[in-house]
């Protein structure tokens, strides 16, 4: 069992643990992730690592409640146990010691997108940061955000706080300005990388982007994440997750992201009665 040391709310769907993994954290870098499973008849869902401390120990992921293993793990509590923690997983960021370099988090990639900031200002790159959400009580790691950036700019759909509108309208703005721009790195729903992907390709603006597709071993072997990128079949979990935006068939990816839809709906819905009619039945272990 992997022991959960601290816990955090950050929003009312998304939630920080910091799980107690030494020899992850001995090996994580900015841009991997872990595989994690919290009951024996439970499923495998990968979670990108938003920071690791070596000498504590320690790895902490952050959760969106989405889906029925999500919504699951989101119950657990500080103390409890996590049965699997596989990792680190994937290839690393690439981290360049040329700046500046401009990071855009969308929501809940804002917490994948930390560590790589706080990487390359270990190196001494300038970092300019965009970090967005629908409004400002979604907002997730914004004070993280701006101890490990140069500059933090800040967008909600909204208007709630800093620019009203989309994090790819601030990632323009930055780019007209005449910014000697190296290189863009955007962590987010898959819709808001692609758009980011759309904003810098005629700039010839190389960008990145982290794609988590549906995985399942996370080690090749299922082929479950696979995607087309540049003409080619890739796998996210061995040859990424992070891929050149521009190369991306987003069209196929959102296609293979919503595959199980309707599965994951029945299971939500079985997830939510059972929480609400009594002894907790999802094989978690505790009686929510």
């Amino acid at each position: 069992m992997f022991i959960i040391r601290k816990k955090r709310d950050l929003t009312p769907v998304t939630k920080l643990f910091v799980v107690d993994a030494p020899l992850v954290a001995k090996k994580a870098q900015p841009g991997q992730f872990v595989i994690v499973r919290i009951a024996p008849s439970g499923e495998r869902i990968p979670l990108t690592i938003a920071d690791a401390d070596a000498k504590a120990g320690t790895v902490t992921i952050v959760i969106q409640e989405v889906g029925k293993t999500s919504r699951q793990m989101g119950l657990l509590k500080e103390g409890d146990g996590i049965l699997d923690f596989v990792g680190p997983l994937g290839r690393p960021a690439p981290l360049t010691d040329k700046g500046p370099v401009v990071l855009v988090g969308g929501g809940f990639g804002v917490a994948p997108i930390y560590p790589i900031a706080k990487a390359l200002r270990a190196k001494g790159v300038k970092v300019i940061s965009i970090i967005g959400a629908r409004s400002q009580d979604l907002l997730i790691l914004e004070a993280e955000m701006a101890s490990v950036s140069d500059e933090l700019l800040v967008a909600t759909d909204d208007g709630t706080k800093g620019h009203k509108g989309f994090v790819t309208e601030v990632l323009k703005q930055l780019i007209d300005s005449g910014r000697d721009i190296e290189l863009v790195i955007a962590i987010g729903p898959m819709v808001m990388m692609r758009a980011v992907g759309k904003t810098t390709e005629p700039y010839k603006l190389k960008t990145l982007v982290s794609v988590d597709p549906i995985m399942v071993d996370g080690t090749g072997m299922c082929g479950a994440c696979r995607l087309t990128v540049g003409g080619k079949v890739k796998f996210a979990c061995v040859d990424g997750p992070i891929f050149d935006a521009h190369q991306v068939d987003f069209d196929e990816a959102n296609r293979r992201g919503k595959m199980y839809a309707t599965e994951q709906k029945l299971a939500v819905d079985r997830f939510e009665k059972a929480h609400h009619s009594g002894p907790c039945a999802c094989g978690c272990g505790g009686g929510h």
